[in-house]
């Protein structure tokens, strides 16, 4: 894993349209969810793309606004008309009106291909008797600036793991009070992928909130103690 590494800006692709593009025309926004796969994978690649979108239909944060999504190919010998074709059906799978403007697919050439999976920690093999690629599955999160924050393995992620690791990687500048305060009790194990329940902080809320309810019951309370007491 490289947490806190930066993804080269620099790196030149094409999208679906098949217009130039580098990495940094999508930084400086928002959080992205970057995926390597390849369009012809037969099995895990759209495992991991079904995966994702089945977790994103049940957070309320819009690709396009509050996040974006870079699925990148890993093989050179993909085409724009084949990251389209992609694109529209996973567009149709996530049934979401603002995913056009949010989700990219692209594809390059090797060597931009190698840099990119390089300072991802992606790694992938290509098998030519079979023509497919061997590879890892799982996404990762960047903040605006195109750093790595989070790596989610396998392929199905929790959509509440999946939110926490936006508002993260968007140093909480999306989500509301309650996802900031619920954040606040959870913190990211690297070695597992996952968020899990800091105990310590749990600990501290349920202190301050016991402390506040014993002093409004205190100021519920001081009415009837002045009633109550003999009067000289």
């Amino acid at each position: 894993q490289n947490l806190g590494k930066e993804i080269p800006g620099n790196l030149i692709f094409r999208d679906e349209t098949g217009r130039e593009v580098r990495l940094s025309d999508y930084f400086g926004k928002r959080p992205i969810i970057l995926t390597l796969v390849y369009y012809e994978c037969p099995m895990l690649c759209t495992q991991e793309l079904n995966g994702l979108v089945t977790a994103l239909r049940t957070i309320s944060y819009e690709p396009g606004k509050d996040f974006d999504i870079l699925t990148v190919s890993i093989s050179p010998a993909e085409t724009p008309e084949l990251a389209l074709k992609k694109k529209r059906s996973y567009l149709a799978s996530y049934h979401n009106i603002h995913a056009d403007a949010g989700w990219h697919f692209l594809t390059g050439e090797q060597s931009q291909i190698t840099a990119l999976t390089q300072s991802a920690g992606f790694h992938a093999v290509y098998d030519s008797v079979s023509h497919q690629y061997a590879h890892a599955t799982g996404i990762v999160v960047l903040t605006p600036e195109g750093k790595i924050s989070r790596y989610f393995f396998g392929i199905e992620y929790a959509p509440c793991d999946l939110r926490f690791a936006l508002i993260d990687a968007s140093d909480e500048r999306i989500g509301s009070l309650a996802d900031k305060l619920l954040l606040y009790c959870y913190h990211y194990d690297p070695t597992t992928g996952k968020y899990g329940a800091w105990v310590l902080h749990i600990i501290r809320i349920g202190g301050i909130v016991t402390i506040l309810a014993i002093a409004a019951l205190m100021i519920y309370l001081k009415p009837r103690w002045k009633k109550t007491l003999p009067q000289a």
